[in-house]
């Protein structure tokens, strides 16, 4: 569907309405970047692995 075609179905709601598609696009938005920042976090386990798994912090792995 081209963006002209949306936005005039979107123009056509009436107000409430589209206050309701932009909460979905903006929940949308939401979710991809979440789904970013987790696959960020993924990535970087391995590198952080070192820092997190060692005898001097196991106290804190109790806590």
């Amino acid at each position: 569907m081209q963006a002209e075609t949306l936005i005039e179905k979107i123009k056509s709601l009436p107000p409430e309405h589209v206050s309701e598609v932009e909460n979905f696009v903006d929940f949308i938005a939401e979710r991809a970047e979440r789904r970013l920042v987790q696959a960020a976090t993924k990535m970087s386990e391995d590198s952080f692995q070192q820092i997190w798994d060692n005898d001097e912090d196991a106290a804190y792995d109790r806590l």
